[in-house]
């Protein structure tokens, strides 16, 4: 019997999840949402290529304190070749900040939009303490998938577990940080247990893997955690 009871609802569970989505995906094209789009996508690959170019600097640095001489030329293309390749762990780490300073620009609209009881009891943020959190979001992000990576190195031999992985340490923290997001702006607001808390950070974690779409996760990834908590509290009125 419990059995037959968990399946309808897991599958209500990932309905809901879907809904969110497809309704987050709806507000990208809200002029208001736009401009904060705007401002996370250039605020993160300025700074991912300030990411670049000071490790050129600091690889060159480097070589030089060990006495090997390369030309400027070597000394880039090393440069781009190991960004490159930890790019999906910095991609990662710089949005996941950058989202923390506009969470609550995010947070804030669509709540006006689509929980305006919820937006009107809301504690805004500031940007003191959204910097702060976005900080803390970046340092788990970066400590945990370096804790992951022998994992992931080990499972490059499967083809899809590297990927898998990626997905699943990654969708636990985002949904973490998002339901944070929205919870800091409510006192009192409870917590989503683990398990919603995971598929909050589902569907952001595996957009980070898809180059070009990886810039709207943050967004989008915000947006659905005001639907899946709002709409909880709300029985999913809005879903």
């Amino acid at each position: 019997m419990e059995l037959t009871a968990a399946g309808p609802a897991v599958t209500r569970d990932a309905m809901t999840i879907v809904r969110a989505f497809m309704l987050s995906l709806r507000q990208l094209f809200d002029p208001a949402i736009l401009g904060i789009v705007a401002k996370v996508v250039v605020v993160t690959l300025l700074l991912f290529a300030g990411a670049g170019v000071a490790f050129y600097f600091l690889l060159a640095w480097a070589l030089g304190q060990l006495g090997v001489s390369v030309g400027d030329e070597i000394a880039a293309l090393s440069s781009v070749v190991l960004i490159t390749l930890g790019g999906w762990l910095l991609f990662r780490s710089i949005a996941i900040a950058v989202l923390g300073i506009f969470s609550d620009e995010i947070v804030t609209r669509v709540e006006a939009r689509s929980y305006p009881d919820a937006a009107a009891r809301a504690q805004p943020l500031g940007f003191a303490r959204s910097l702060r959190m976005g900080a803390a979001s970046a340092a788990r992000a970066l400590g945990y998938n370096l804790l992951a990576l022998p994992l992931y190195l080990v499972l490059l031999a499967t083809g899809v577990g590297t990927i898998a992985a990626v997905v699943l340490v990654n969708a636990l923290l985002l949904g973490r940080d998002l339901s944070d997001a929205v919870v800091a702006r409510h006192p009192g607001l409870a917590m989503p247990g683990r398990g919603r808390r995971l598929g909050i950070g589902a569907i952001p974690a595996a957009l980070f893997v898809i180059p070009g779409v990886n810039l709207l996760a943050p967004v989008i990834g915000a947006a659905m955690a005001v639907h899946l908590i709002h709409g909880r509290d709300q029985g999913n009125n809005h879903l």
